[in-house]
Parts: structure tokens; sequence; C-alpha cells
């Protein structure tokens, strides 16, 4: 018997409360939004919207933010359709 794969949000938000221990962090399953569009892979978990705010981060530039998540985030991101990114 296997295990049940992990939830995109739940893998989201474990993988960032690990890199960078959050004050705020927020990850939102905006896939219902998109049923039936492009990118819709009908899994239920193809767009996200995430908003993360850490001391670590905020010491960054815009960029270094963007990379430093992204690179926490893994394989995620080829995963799914959307990733949308509010961080500082």
């Amino acid at each position: 018997m296997t295990a049940k794969a992990m939830a995109v949000k739940d893998e989201i938000e474990a993988r960032l409360n690990d890199a960078f221990r959050p004050s705020e962090l927020r990850v939102v399953n905006e896939s219902h939004r998109h049923a039936g569009h492009a990118g819709d892979d009908g899994s239920g978990e193809s767009h996200f919207a995430v908003t993360i705010r850490a001391p670590e981060l905020a010491a960054m530039s815009r960029v270094a933010r963007h990379r430093a998540v992204m690179k926490a985030l893994g394989d995620i991101p080829v995963r799914i359709h959307a990733l949308a990114l509010d961080i500082g």
C-alpha cells in the first residue's frame, strides 16, 4: 500500500516554512478559477498564489527574493501551470 501524495498546497507550505520560517505565509489554490482554461490539467492543483514575508527575504533584492523562493520550491513550479508570488 502506498501513501497518498501530499497536496501541492501542502508541499508549497512545507518547503517555504522549512526554508524561511516566515512571519506570514499564505498559499491559495486558485485552480478553480481557471477550470477549463489553458493550463488546467483537471487535477485541481494547477494555479497557486503565494504571499510570503520573512526577515531573510526582506533583506534581499527583488530578484534575489524571487530566486530564493523558486529554489526552495524545487520542482513544484514545473509541475504546475501558474504561480503568483508576493514576496517581502
